[in-house]
């Protein structure tokens, strides 16, 4: 059986590298005390140094730079359905 993939509030996470930062427990103990893995923890740790502002958004939310790319693919697509139409034969005024 195939184990269900667990999702941790953006709180957790927090609390989690606050234990490791602030308070100094190792990642493995963090984990264990929050039941969640030290390369989660390393991972949420590295996020938050490099970028705070974007880290841990959430279900539906977007960086500023994924959310341009889902706005240029969906410009692409559009233009490309533009494209098909115009190359498609028109029927003659006669």
């Amino acid at each position: 059986m195939k184990r269900q993939r667990r999702i941790h509030s953006w709180e957790l996470n927090q609390e989690a590298v606050a234990l490791v930062v602030e308070h100094g427990s190792s990642h493995a103990a963090a984990g264990r005390s929050l039941g969640m893995n030290e390369a989660l923890i390393r991972r949420c740790k590295g996020q938050l140094e490099n970028n705070a502002a974007e880290v841990f958004p959430g279900k539906g939310k977007r960086t500023a730079e994924q959310q341009r790319i889902h706005e240029l693919e969906s410009e692409n697509r559009r233009l490309q359905m533009e494209n098909e139409i115009l190359k498609k034969p028109r029927p003659s005024l006669a």
